[in-house]
């Protein structure tokens, strides 16, 4: 763990972040098989799920790990220095069961009684949930197509965030005049999966396009809003959009650390030259990079703390949810302004495969293209720093 690392609350979270670390040297053996398949195996998945790695969030009344925002931090980060596709599909994972724990039915606790559930999802409301009653039972009937479906292959219960309409199409509003937007969970049966994922990092996420067409999804099994949830909890009460944006910023660190990890073993390996470790010319960058690390890291752990500090205590400022989503950003940024220069640094060796350091950069350039951290959420945060008005609701 790398030494300026969050401090855990007790025994076993700092157990978590230890079977994360030791996790590491799997996933660094299986990251080629993991990038040409283009998904997770589903033994390493359902592996990473009886960590605990996939339900880190929730409370462990609901069988969840009750891990604190910086444990979580803490566990992705600690997993992407492994491999940035794993990391990923966990912290992916965590926020979907994180979801679905806010949810007050027996349905939805039935879902969450296995704690290695496999869950995945995407939020944006890119399906139309039209209500419907089947076997006398409400609900929705559902059809919709959703992109960046992260490890939703493996998973058993998959949700796909909708805007609500009648029977005619008309959009329903909810009580501030805006379309409602819930998240139904879907079973895996009516899912099905359309191989959009080619692309040139994160390959092993399979976060392809998955859809579903006029399925009925109970009521008792449909997401509100995530700050609506069943019991008043700190971690509830932490903003749920940042448990995203964090879940990013860690892969990127982690990624970042990684990288830096890959470049010292290289820099010292001479194989009959001089080793780049004794040039003048990687000194410098050397050290930039892991400032570059440190800093983005500093500021993300201040807000982290910060933030959680509030949660505890009662509702979380605007303020608070604005340096996060800061703190996220610019940490994301950082990262990958640390792998360019240890990339640059490895020189013609960076571009062959059989050097990690080429898919840390190609993995980190794709975690920089997330809405959740895309540099939009700096004109976000300079409004609010000026004090302009800001629509905060994804905050």
């Amino acid at each position: 763990m790398p030494a300026d690392a969050f401090q855990t609350t007790s025994t076993r979270e700092d157990d978590l972040v230890a079977r994360a670390a030791r996790r590491i040297p799997l996933l660094k053996e299986r990251a080629e098989e993991v990038e040409k398949t283009r998904a997770l195996p589903q033994d390493l998945a359902e592996t990473l799920a009886r960590d605990g790695f996939y339900t880190l969030c929730h409370p462990v009344s609901q069988n969840g790990q009750g891990a604190t925002p910086a444990t979580y931090f803490n566990c992705i980060e600690t997993l992407a220095r492994g491999d940035a596709s794993p990391a990923w599909c966990a912290f992916i994972a965590t926020t979907a069961s994180y979801g679905m724990s806010t949810v007050e039915t027996e349905a939805m606790a039935r879902l969450l009684e296995r704690p290695d559930i496999i869950t995945a999802g995407v939020f944006a409301p890119m399906g139309r949930a039209v209500p419907a009653t089947e076997n006398g039972e409400a609900g929705y009937r559902v059809t919709g197509r959703w992109a960046w479906g992260s490890s939703s292959q493996n998973a058993s219960w998959i949700m796909g965030g909708c805007l609500v309409a009648d029977e005619t199409g008309a959009p329903v509003l909810n009580d501030k005049g805006k379309p409602r937007h819930i998240s139904p969970v879907y079973s895996a049966s009516d899912v099905s999966f359309i191989d959009t994922w080619t692309v040139s990092g994160l390959q092993g996420t399979g976060s392809t396009d998955f859809a579903v067409d006029n399925a009925f999804v109970p009521a008792d099994r449909v997401i509100g809003n995530f700050d609506t949830a069943r019991d008043d909890l700190a971690i509830y009460r932490f903003p749920g959009f940042s448990l995203l944006a964090l879940g990013i910023a860690a892969v990127a660190l982690g990624t970042a650390r990684g990288a830096m990890e890959d470049f010292l073993e290289l820099a010292h390996a001479g194989d009959g030259k001089s080793p780049l470790a004794t040039k003048a010319s990687s000194h410098r960058d050397a050290a930039v990079a892991e400032a570059a690390i440190r800093q983005g890291r500093a500021f993300l752990v201040e807000a982290v703390e910060a933030c959680w500090a509030e949660a505890e205590a009662g509702p979380v400022s605007i303020e608070r949810r604005r340096d996060l989503r800061l703190a996220c950003t610019a940490a994301v940024r950082s990262a990958a302004g640390a792998v360019d220069d240890l990339y640059e640094l490895c020189g013609g060796a960076s571009v062959y495969r059989r050097l990690p350091i080429q898919r840390r950069f190609r993995d980190v350039h794709v975690a920089t293209q997330h809405i959740m951290v895309r540099k939009g959420i700096y004109d976000l945060a300079g409004r609010l720093l000026l004090d302009q008005p800001t629509d905060v609701s994804m905050l």
